[in-house]
């Protein structure tokens, strides 16, 4: 779990970064774009790394069910922000796209090195 906390660090300080150049509009739009991805990928870090430590074997399964579980929480949550809140869709979509990019390449690393680490591990 340690590893999630500095991407946490480090999206939410781009994030602050990103919004001293902007308006307040602009700002909102920029934070929910990025907090989308930083949810998703922050619960299925945890949930994975725990279940792998404990049950490798129903790995799959629980990644299968969180792809599953993700295209329906982006779904809804692009609908939310973009229909019911009305925020800004340029800012939104980009900083939504950049983060869900970086996001899922820093977590697909992660998870390299955490299955990298348990096949090097004498047993």
């Amino acid at each position: 779990m340690r590893p999630i906390i500095p991407v946490m660090v480090a999206t939410l300080g781009s994030c602050l970064a990103a919004s001293a150049f902007f308006d307040r509009q602009t700002s909102l739009a920029i934070l929910a774009g990025m907090s989308g991805p930083l949810i998703a990928v922050t619960t299925t870090w945890i949930l994975t790394e725990k279940l792998y430590r404990r049950h490798p074997a129903v790995l799959t399964q629980l990644m299968l069910a969180a792809f599953a579980g993700k295209l329906v929480f982006f779904g809804m949550y692009v609908t939310v922000m973009l229909g019911l809140l009305s925020l800004r869709p340029i800012p939104f979509i980009a900083s939504f796209t950049s983060y869900f990019i970086a996001l899922y390449l820093t977590e697909a690393l992660y998870l390299r090195r955490l299955f990298w680490g348990a096949m090097r591990a004498p047993r």
